[in-house]
């Protein structure tokens, strides 16, 4: 619980730190050189991994709208990994990587700049909830409401296609389903 990986040191900065321009193994680990490869990695792979999804969701001739639902929590990643630290000016105010690391960091970051009374921070965690709430809502009334125009062996997805002409939902099913679910 009490292990981290800490970021790298206050005195590099914003530079990058690469494994072959330390002198050494040990300084390179020293200087946060774990740090920032884990982390530019894990935007790389998650800022593909969303674009992954919307290219899935194009070929399946799907709304996109999954990508675009999952880019809040990717977003507030990179404000914390990676937009905060350049805005302070060096990789060592980003997040640690640990349970404890990260709750310090909370409350560091708390401390200094009282974001949770943030107008701006407000409204983001409460369009983050707001949104992942009407996301649920709209997926349950969907499921429930589907005209289906496929059998039980192929795919839902197969008899609709975006921006088509004939109905796709039940509309007197969907206003009774939602009336009962609010």
């Amino acid at each position: 619980i009490f292990c981290a990986i800490i970021p790298s040191s206050a005195a590099i900065g914003i530079h990058f730190s690469p494994i072959w321009e330390a002198a050494s193994l040990d300084e390179w680990l020293y200087n946060g050189g774990p740090y920032e490869l884990i982390v530019l990695h894990f935007l790389l792979g998650v800022c593909c991994y969303i674009g992954r999804e919307w290219e899935l969701s194009y070929r399946l001739g799907m709304r996109p709208w999954i990508s675009v639902a999952f880019t809040a929590p990717v977003a507030a990643a990179a404000a914390v990994f990676l937009v905060y630290p350049i805005g302070q000016g060096s990789f060592s105010d980003g997040m640690p990587l640990g349970i404890s690391g990260t709750f310090n960091f909370m409350l560091v970051f708390q401390a200094e700049h009282n974001i949770l009374m943030h107008p701006f921070h407000q409204l983001g965690v409460a369009g983050v909830f707001g949104g992942s709430l009407f996301s649920a809502m709209h997926g349950s009334l969907v499921t429930s409401s589907l005209i289906r125009e496929t059998t039980e062996n192929e795919s839902a997805n197969n008899g609709y296609k975006f921006g088509q002409e004939e109905e796709t939902y039940n509309i007197v099913a969907a206003h009774g389903y939602f009336g009962r679910l609010i």
